[in-house]
């Protein structure tokens, strides 16, 4: 049994299809279909079953894939390692970046990592705190850049807290609150907001605040991203609150800070168990080693 020949099996289970699998793997569909065969005649099982027409996983194939994953993980993880101890930075860098970060220039970051370490490809994906939080105690996301509620560290994962900062509420350039230097959570309660979805980490510093202030709100409009809450500002049908550095200096919009506003936490956040000789890389270059 031979790697490559792992490599094709998943291949075809991913694409349900031997062309695709063959152009995937940049080989001919000759090569990839006699590997495959020749590895279920070494098993002595099937592990798809085909026709001109439709390819499907038997149940011996979907018994196989978990480990000859496994076992393909592992050897790209050798790879990685022997190049570490041998001081090269060999693998692939996964980072999950939210939306509204602030406390890290991702762009120059990601330069300096670059200069130092050309051949490492870098995945950057953005979502949720809690999302990956999960991914990284899984194992799948190596580095990531979270935004938290104060009672809500994280947990599970190496961690170094980057900001701390308050909300500003954002309101329209002619809304009454807008002249105003400074605002309490209660000077906003009777106002319609656009928030992040309900149960999001980003939604939870706001709703948080409030409860803890003893005063409930209206969120008519939720949005995932930062620009379509501030649009929603912009037209007049609501206000937010938004953590400083993710509202720019738009001729509609007005910031004014919120005396009892929510807080919240930026951290970057890595495996506490087993980093990657790449994650570990990348925490150097940012003087977190």
């Amino acid at each position: 049994m031979e790697l490559q020949q792992m490599r094709y099996v998943l291949a075809v289970a991913e694409t349900g299809n031997f062309t695709r699998a063959a152009a995937q793997c940049f080989v001919v569909q000759s090569a990839l279909s006699h590997q495959v065969k020749s590895l279920e005649r070494e098993l002595g099982l099937t592990l798809f079953a085909r026709t001109s027409r439709r390819v499907e996983l038997t149940s011996a194939g979907e018994a196989f894939l978990p480990a000859a994953r496994a076992c393909l993980e592992a050897a790209e993880r050798a790879v990685v390692e022997a190049a570490a101890a041998a001081g090269q930075v060999r693998g692939r860098l996964s980072i999950g970046v939210i939306p509204t970060v602030t406390a890290l220039d991702v762009p120059d970051a990601l330069r300096r990592f670059r200069d130092a370490h050309p051949q490492v490809p870098v995945g950057l994906r953005v979502g949720s705190s809690r999302d990956f939080l999960r991914e990284i105690r899984e194992g799948v996301l190596d580095i990531a850049l979270l935004g938290l509620p104060v009672t809500e560290p994280p947990r599970g994962v190496a961690h170094r807290e980057l900001r701390r900062s308050r909300h500003l509420a954002v309101v329209p350039s002619g809304h009454r609150l807008g002249r105003r230097r400074r605002l309490r959570l209660a000077d906003l309660a009777e106002e319609v907001f656009a928030d992040f979805p309900a149960e999001s980490p980003g939604r939870a510093q706001s709703d948080l605040a409030f409860t803890a202030a003893g005063l409930q709100r209206q969120v008519a409009f939720e949005m995932t991203a930062v620009d379509h809450i501030l649009d929603l500002v912009d037209a007049g049908l609501a206000v937010a609150l938004l953590p400083p550095g993710t509202v720019p200096d738009r001729p509609g919009l007005r910031t004014v800070p919120v005396v009892d506003g929510p807080e919240r936490i930026e951290h970057l956040a890595w495996s506490d168990f087993n980093p990657s000789p790449a994650s570990s890389a990348f925490l150097r270059v940012l003087g977190f080693d």
